[in-house]
């Protein structure tokens, strides 16, 4: 159960977000304890991430820095920043991805990341690092233990553990996070053996903690279960959108034609089933021929930046013999993406999916929040879980 009677004149906590985006990370920030995290500086690289953060954020327009992070410089960050988040690029690390790993153009912004956390003065109590599960065996796992020793030498003792965020909202989006807390702030209670296996930490997870617990700095605290998520699309999918926007008949009827013969029985049972449902589908390339498939579960697939039609996702409407599929709107990747009140008021609709197909999971950040910073940073203001 939760506990009661947190410190209500608690000093807010300071946070410097990396990798900005759109301001997810700080929705979620922003909904910890009452709004205890307080983000005085953000970056990101794009002038359209800036613009719809800044359109959520009022209060940005001071203090988001549109650059390159290989021209910031520490001293240019505000004093007493207490936690740093890093959603740094994926592209090299993912399985989809070119997997060149932390040497590649995009991943290995990490190591600018680490240069600024090193020129500052005093460093961030807490850092947050939230990359793709690829980011544990690109290169054999030598990726990894290169970045949890920079930020060992930088005195953070370092978590490793996972969330999918399948447990907050139906979209499968498995993610792996880095907390780095500084020695002098460990709290009451880093356990310093081995986590056992749980929700966040599963095997290949509890693996990473053998593999670096006697050369490097590691620590875990006990988090709670993780809750069993949404099973289907229902108050996460748009009712009300343009007719227009459903697509022919004629491009249905190739949807259904390039469905594999398993993927067809699928479809057609739900096609002739009593109720309406959705699904969403996915364009991939099988042996030169692209085709579609459609998710046999109630939810959404891992949502994508979207650089091109095969990385959209289409939204699926079946039952009572009725079939009608379109693209899925950037409302519906707000939804999905744990940000039902997002103001889609900046950008063009393609920047907007580009957007939170690179972002984080509210509903997942909130929850780390909540369990791990807030009793890191704020102990008397902390979620009880006992």
């Amino acid at each position: 159960m939760m506990g009661e009677g947190r410190n209500m004149e608690s000093t807010p906590i300071r946070a410097a977000e990396f990798f900005a985006g759109i301001g997810l990370v700080r929705t979620a920030l922003e909904r910890v304890k009452g709004a205890q995290v307080q983000v005085v500086w953000a970056n990101d690289i794009k002038q359209a991430k800036r613009d719809a953060y800044v359109a959520n954020f009022p209060a940005a327009e001071d203090h988001f820095l549109v650059r390159d992070i290989r021209l910031v410089k520490a001293p240019e960050l505000p004093e007493d920043i207490e936690l740093a988040t890093s959603s740094f690029p994926c592209i090299d690390l993912s399985l989809a991805g070119n997997r060149r790993g932390l040497v590649g153009e995009q991943s290995g912004m990490f190591w600018e990341f680490a240069k600024i956390l090193e020129g500052m003065s005093p460093r961030p109590s807490v850092v947050l690092l939230e990359n793709v599960h690829g980011f544990a065996t690109s290169h054999g796992g030598a990726d990894l233990a290169a970045a949890l020793r920079r930020l060992s030498d930088l005195k953070y003792s370092l978590d490793v553990f996972a969330v999918d965020a399948r447990h907050f909202v139906p979209q499968s989006r498995p993610r792996m996070f880095i907390v780095g807390i500084r020695k002098d702030k460990l709290p009451g209670n880093a356990r310093f053996d081995v986590p056992p296996v749980s929700d966040v930490r599963p095997a290949w997870v509890k693996a990473i903690h053998e593999k670096h617990r006697d050369t490097l700095s590691m620590h875990y605290v006990d988090l709670p279960g993780l809750p069993e998520g949404p099973q289907d699309l229902d108050g996460f999918v748009e009712e009300d959108v343009s007719p227009g926007l459903w697509w022919g008949e004629d491009r249905v009827e190739a949807f259904v034609k390039s469905l594999s013969d398993v993927q067809k029985v699928r479809f057609q049972a739900l096609l002739t089933a009593d109720t309406i449902s959705y699904r969403t589908a996915y364009r991939r390339t099988r042996q030169g021929v692209s085709v579609w498939e459609l998710r046999k579960d109630g939810i959404a697939g891992c949502l994508r930046t979207t650089g091109g039609g095969s990385s959209r996702q289409a939204l699926v409407r079946l039952g009572r013999g009725s079939k009608a599929v379109r693209w899925m709107t950037p409302r519906e990747y707000a939804n999905l993406m744990g940000a039902h009140d997002y103001k889609l008021v900046a950008g063009t609709p393609n920047q907007q999916l580009f957007g939170f197909g690179d972002a984080v999971v509210v509903d997942v950040i909130e929850w780390i929040g909540n369990y791990y910073l807030l009793p890191a940073l704020r102990p008397d203001d902390a979620v009880r879980t006992e």
